[in-house]
């Protein structure tokens, strides 16, 4: 899906300074595959995440997990998790529940603080929900109470490489 593709909204990272990627794999999530219940809104439960491949200067990582296809105009924001150290290269499903030491989640667009899991409305088309982490050059600190607008901005100007896996879902 590339961001001339008028029929979905666009890849957002399109939009950003363009960065080197590296490899993120999963347990419970693939490119284009349907999200599992578990990953759904109601359970709640963040997946596995793990990552190898970044560059030798990241200094710092965070996980977001963001929706551009909600009906917002802007999107949704499912998750952010700033403040992990350069030694966690694996997030265990269920994480979000408890983060590593240090680290620090960011009020979800749902209202809640940790992950948010997929809620499109009923009979809209797929939504991808595209889980990214973040090689930091720096890491990015904010407040808690911060918004996930002001976590991205520190991210976008932070960020020295990114992975990316998007998963799929659908109310029917």
């Amino acid at each position: 899906m590339t961001s001339l593709d008028r029929t979905r909204a666009p890849w957002p990272y399109d939009f950003l300074p363009p960065l080197p990627s590296f490899a993120v794999v999963s347990d419970d999530v693939a490119d284009g595959a349907t999200l599992d219940l578990a990953q759904v809104a109601g359970q709640d439960v963040s997946p596995h995440l793990a990552w190898s491949g970044f560059p030798a200067e990241t200094a710092a990582f965070a996980v977001t997990c963001f929706d551009p296809d909600a009906p917002t105009g802007s999107g949704w924001w499912h998750w952010m998790l700033l403040g992990l150290d350069v030694s966690v290269t694996e997030l265990a499903t269920g994480a979000a529940a408890a983060p590593p030491a240090g680290s620090v989640q960011l009020r979800n667009d749902s209202g809640s603080i940790g992950y948010a899991g997929a809620a499109p409305p009923q009979g809209d088309p797929e939504h991808r929900y595209l889980f990214a982490v973040h090689a930091l050059a720096a890491p990015v600190e904010v407040d808690a109470s911060s918004s996930m607008a002001v976590g991205a901005f520190h991210l976008t100007f932070n960020a020295i490489a990114r992975a990316v896996v998007a998963p799929v879902f659908r109310n029917a």
